[in-house]
């Protein structure tokens, strides 16, 4: 009787190669934003100090039910080209720099001591290289989703910001977003490899560890980051904002005292859960497409 030889997914060699990362990484980031987009155009919303009472939302089901009925279920997909042409490039650097530096510190030794910490270091260091390339595309995407937005078209939008406010527009977000990301994703990748060791620890294909362990990743430092999120966000659309003291608001200390002075406490929760609502199944999605993508690609 013929013997059918169990794939050892996990089990096969982790260096897969850069080009093989890089490929699952674009394949798997374009996937997960794509899907989860209605959801960040409403925190997006949720996150920005709006004038206008129309723009006001109490929840996600809230914001959902009077976005979709008076401006269309398009509006909930404004800005997704701009996420688009950005992720695929952006996560492709992300995987490929976090395999590339896992490697190089030791983390894909068996058994090594210092295998979380290579970990995270990977984690911040593709962090640091896909967000300079990201960030621009984030721009774009956050001023299309905005309530009674302009912009139509991510070309157009991106030509007029350059025009109006020059190419610094297109980062004055990034150190916030840098204090914002690289603890996140220091977080989300060392709670996956835990829970996914912990979970499928002889190394056999198993979507559903990959989908529990990123899910849960994906929530506890999308929860954890969420103030730094607020912050980002009043950044990346203060161009688009009337009220003056928002316009000129030049870094992350600014965002803060607009904060507090404003909400106080809470005001570092807003979008907390579309936040998590995106987070928990993108990231289980990302890191399902990833892990499946690398050894489809692989094989």
């Amino acid at each position: 009787m013929e013997v059918i030889e169990e794939i050892e997914y996990e089990g096969l060699s982790p260096n897969a190669g850069l080009g093989v990362n890089m490929a699952a990484g674009a394949l798997a980031g374009i996937t997960e934003h794509a899907v989860m987009f209605p959801v960040d155009s409403i925190k997006t919303r949720m996150q920005v100090f709006a004038t206008s009472p129309a723009a006001v939302y109490t929840g996600v089901g809230n914001a959902f039910t009077r976005i979709s009925s008076t401006e269309g279920m398009r509006a909930l997909w404004r800005g997704v080209s701009s996420v688009i042409m950005g992720a695929g490039p952006a996560h492709a650097v992300h995987f490929g720099a976090y395999e590339l530096v896992k490697e190089f510190a030791g983390g894909n030794v068996e058994g090594a001591s210092n295998q979380w910490i290579a970990t995270s270091l990977a984690g911040a260091s593709a962090t640091i290289a896909s967000d300079a390339l990201m960030n621009p595309f984030d721009v774009i995407k956050q001023r299309m989703q905005l309530h009674k937005s302009e912009f139509r078209s991510a070309i157009v939008c991106a030509r007029t910001v350059y025009r109006n406010e020059g190419l610094s527009a297109f980062y004055v977000s990034y150190p916030t977003t840098l204090t914002m990301t690289v603890p996140f994703t220091a977080v989300q990748f060392t709670v996956y490899e835990q829970l996914k060791a912990f979970l499928n620890p002889v190394g056999v294909y198993s979507p559903a560890t990959h989908i529990v362990a990123g899910g849960l990743a994906g929530a506890v430092a999308g929860a954890v980051t969420t103030p730094l999120d607020v912050a980002k966000t009043i950044l990346q659309t203060r161009g688009t904002s009337a009220d003056p003291e928002i316009r000129h608001c030049k870094g992350l200390a600014d965002a803060f005292r607009i904060i507090w002075t404003r909400d106080g406490l809470k005001g570092f929760a807003r979008g907390l859960a579309p936040r998590v609502l995106t987070f928990m199944p993108s990231n289980a999605l990302c890191w399902l497409s990833y892990e499946f993508f690398k050894a489809a690609i692989r094989d």
